[in-house]
């Protein structure tokens, strides 16, 4: 007798929602509440003013970046169980025709039309709706959208990220502010990529370089922003 036992493998895929909505987050606060700083602090601000700039970014991004994940994940699970619902109208509608679309979809994937027959028959007899949603939808468990939890990691990891360049705001010294949190920022982003590419299983040379190099590229064009209008942006 055969026993049938799934070998132990290490995937990431279901950490592809929480993930994106954490790096982005804390991307953004970094980079977001850096560039408010240095763009205020570039306009000559004074430093009391420059720290409460800082925090009511924070807030405020933190609270922008909730409502907009959470919107926008909600309108995919809308969608999502739009389909599903379509779907399960169809297969009670003409089974045998949702078992021929199925099948068609492996064939187009590589099986014989005999083989692809059988597949398709025994997953719509195993769950025909869980089958479609998987090869016909592109909808699986670890990629289906939880608005909830995109919006608690993109608000908490923002204000992680924000409280990063706010720290150094309030240690450093006034005449060397904006060298202080442009390069701190600069490390903070840099081990952000590093970290997040490592939990994706990419590169994380590529990763740091990637998200340095943009988080650089923003607090460079707000600092010349503020130094040119001499106000606060």
């Amino acid at each position: 007798m055969i026993t049938w036992r799934r070998h132990a493998e290490r995937h990431r895929t279901d950490r592809i929602g929480w993930l994106r909505a954490a790096v982005l987050g804390a991307n953004d606060g970094i980079v977001s509440t850096a560039s408010l700083v240095v763009g205020v602090a570039a306009a000559s601000t004074s430093p009391g003013n420059i720290l409460l700039t800082g925090i009511a970014g924070l807030v405020a991004g933190a609270m922008s970046m909730a409502a907009g994940e959470y919107v926008s994940v909600h309108s995919q699970a809308d969608t999502e169980k739009a389909d599903l619902s379509r779907e399960r109208a169809e297969l009670e509608a003409d089974p045998a025709a949702e078992q021929r679309e199925l099948a068609a979809i492996y064939v187009a994937r590589g099986l014989e039309p005999a083989l692809a027959e059988q597949v398709a028959e025994q997953l719509m007899h195993h769950d025909a709706v869980g089958a479609h949603a998987r090869d016909e939808l592109g909808i699986s468990e670890a990629m289906s959208a939880r608005p909830v939890q995109a919006a608690l990691a993109s608000a908490g990891s923002f204000a992680f990220g924000a409280m990063l360049p706010l720290a150094v705001t309030a240690l450093a010294r006034a005449q060397s502010l904006i060298p202080w949190v442009s390069g701190t920022s600069i490390v903070f982003l840099a081990v952000l990529g590093a970290v997040a590419a490592r939990a994706g299983g990419a590169g994380m040379l590529v990763g740091a370089w990637r998200v340095t190099f943009w988080g650089a590229l923003a607090m460079a064009i707000t600092a010349g922003v503020g130094a040119l209008f001499g106000a606060v942006v």
